[in-house]
């Protein structure tokens, strides 16, 4: 299992997951992403998505959203290492402080995330937040966490070197004749010329 960057290619899968699981798509580009991809099988266990707000005055401000996992792969540390990958790449981007909007804050804190007043977001993130909690997400909350704070619990490190589908995979839907409208009991296979 390992984390790596996103590819073009990979723009629809990524929309149809974001989609299926309530996430944020706004501003959606497929570069921004990350995807945890199983070594063996190259199944994709999980993504998510670093975004960078860009204010007309003050400092760019950088934010974690869209983290999502393939339920098959759920309880195995993918979360957790897209998160990590997500906050590395937010270090090498310059940045000393990372925020998510989340209402599920109690799994970020686990890498030391901590809740913060919304009164301490930047402006930029002020308006996300009563944005995301009027179209997505209710419970959202902020959080933040200083870059060289990110801690990975010894227990999702050892999970994710064993992850595994617990169902077989994600291919594609077996399509029968129904699919298409045809009544297998009456149709026939050879082809009909009508002559």
């Amino acid at each position: 299992m390992y984390v790596r960057d996103a590819k073009n290619r990979e723009e629809v899968w990524l929309l149809d997951h974001i989609e299926e699981m309530g996430l944020d798509e706004t501003a959606f580009r497929s570069r921004d992403y990350v995807v945890a991809i199983d070594e063996e099988s190259h199944e994709k266990a999980g993504f998510g998505r670093i975004r960078i707000h860009k204010p007309d005055d003050g400092a760019e401000v950088c934010e974690l959203t869209s983290i999502g996992v393939l339920d098959a792969w759920r309880g195995q540390g993918v979360g957790a290492h897209v998160v990590e990958r997500l906050v590395e790449y937010a270090s090498d981007e310059g940045f000393d402080t990372v925020y998510s909007l989340t209402g599920y804050p109690d799994y970020l804190q686990q890498f030391g995330f901590e809740r913060i007043d919304e009164a301490q977001l930047p402006e930029k993130l002020r308006e996300r937040l009563e944005s995301k909690r009027e179209t997505l997400e209710p419970d959202a909350v902020p959080t933040r966490i200083d870059t060289e704070d990110f801690r990975m619990p010894d227990e999702f490190r050892e999970r994710f070197k064993g992850a595994t589908a617990e169902e077989a995979g994600e291919g594609e839907p077996v399509e029968g004749p129904e699919d298409f409208g045809i009544d297998p009991e009456e149709a026939t296979y050879k082809y009909d010329t009508g002559r």
